[in-house]
Parts: structure tokens; C-alpha cells; sequence
């Protein structure tokens, strides 16, 4: 993966509410990933919203029993 289609991208866990920070790849457009807390290690599901312009749009996050 290159930088370029990569974004940085500030979160808050829905478990434990620590602040961290994601790489996104939007040049591939919309996906929906798994991502662990960098601080209590659970399961994140984040739905990737990228425009037809392929600007990223919405990061959508959901604890592992919850569906995006």
C-alpha cells in the first residue's frame, strides 16, 4: 500500500472511549473492516464511507455484537 488513498483518521472506542488513531485506505472506495482498540485490545467494526470522487466521507464504528 502506498500514501497515496491513505488517510489518518481519529477514533474513540466504543468499549472503553480511549482515543486512537486509524490508517484508512480509501482508494479501493467504501468497505467495512475490523480494527482492535490499540488500548483495551476489542474488537471495532468500522464501516468506510468513500464519495464517488473518492473522498472519505464517514467512518462508522460498532462494538463486535453490533451491525453497521
Amino acid at each position: 500500500m502506498t500514501d497515496e488513498g491513505v488517510v489518518e483518521w481519529p477514533v474513540n472506542c466504543p468499549y472503553c472511549d480511549a482515543p486512537f488513531t486509524v490508517m484508512l485506505d480509501i482508494s479501493a472506495g467504501s468497505y467495512t473492516t475490523w480494527e482492535d482498540c490499540a488500548v483495551c485490545c476489542q474488537p471495532i467494526q468500522m464501516g468506510v464511507t468513500v464519495s464517488i470522487a473518492g473522498e472519505l466521507e464517514s467512518v462508522a464504528l460498532a462494538s463486535d455484537d453490533e451491525i453497521l
